[in-house]
């Protein structure tokens, strides 16, 4: 028999995310990422990481192994130059997402392109958010997958982007290799609301502009809810926003 968690939405506003900052880097974390560990904070539903990242042109992350991790990154603003070892190469821009699937093991890095942008943008920072999820089965060889969503996103609608869930598997969304995981994500537009997936985890986060969620109040940029057992709010803006949501089925503990 399944045990159902009480029903619970805890609030997490952007203030409160430890912060990571270099000369070339500012990174917001909504969990426990390298040194800043919590106990309290390490995940929810299989939500391992949300982190959002500005980086300096010219600047990047350097060459770096991954193993048994769903990744997606989906860029707010400029370009992140993406190279992997299994020899992918390009260039993932606002409306483009991406998944990797690290699989048994993969190496690959991650810089500002902005650089090769002829006038006054190239020397811009590029805003991305970047997630983890954990897959089902571990073991599994590398992969890699980019979609265009940009035209989906036009309507305001709330678009399915990444998904190992059956029922999202016949429209453009990426595969995960976790069948109880999706991402949406939804370029808000006034009097236009979308109702948040029911579904035992779900993962709220204002990437861009301000939304208004019923029952919880209004949201920033950078603001994340996290629910469980709960679904069916609906998130409204007056003027444009970029959400994105996690509908999980499961947690990392199983239940």
């Amino acid at each position: 028999m399944r045990i159902l968690n009480p029903p619970r939405a805890e609030v997490v506003p952007s203030s409160a995310r430890p912060r990571t900052h270099v000369s070339w880097l500012e990174s917001r974390h909504s969990f426990s990422f390298g040194p800043h560990y919590n106990p309290e904070n390490t995940h929810h539903g299989v939500l391992l990481v949300n982190n959002e990242e500005l980086v300096t042109a010219g600047s990047g992350f350097d060459t770096h192994p991954h193993q048994n991790m769903e990744i997606l990154t989906w860029v707010l603003e400029g370009s992140l130059l993406h190279q992997d070892s299994m020899g992918h190469a390009g260039v993932v821009y606002p409306g483009l997402a991406q998944r990797m699937s690290s699989g048994t093991g993969i190496m690959h890095s991650e810089r500002n392109d902005s650089w090769r942008l002829a006038g006054p943008r190239h020397d811009n920072p590029v805003h991305f958010i970047q997630m983890w999820v954990l897959p089902d089965e571990t073991g599994d060889p590398p992969d890699y997958d980019q979609t265009e969503i940009d035209t989906d996103l036009a309507s305001g609608s709330l678009v399915p982007v990444a998904s190992g869930m059956p029922k999202y598997r016949h429209g453009s969304a990426l595969r995960i290799r976790n069948r109880n995981a999706a991402l949406h994500i939804s370029r808000l537009q006034p009097g236009y609301p979308i109702v948040v997936p029911d579904a035992p985890y779900v993962h709220v986060h204002v990437a861009r502009g301000s939304a208004n969620m019923e029952s919880i109040g209004d949201l920033g940029p950078g603001d994340s809810v996290r629910l469980t057992s709960t679904g069916g709010h609906r998130i409204s803006t007056t003027n444009d926003a970029e959400v994105l949501i996690w509908e999980m089925h499961t947690s990392l503990t199983g239940r």
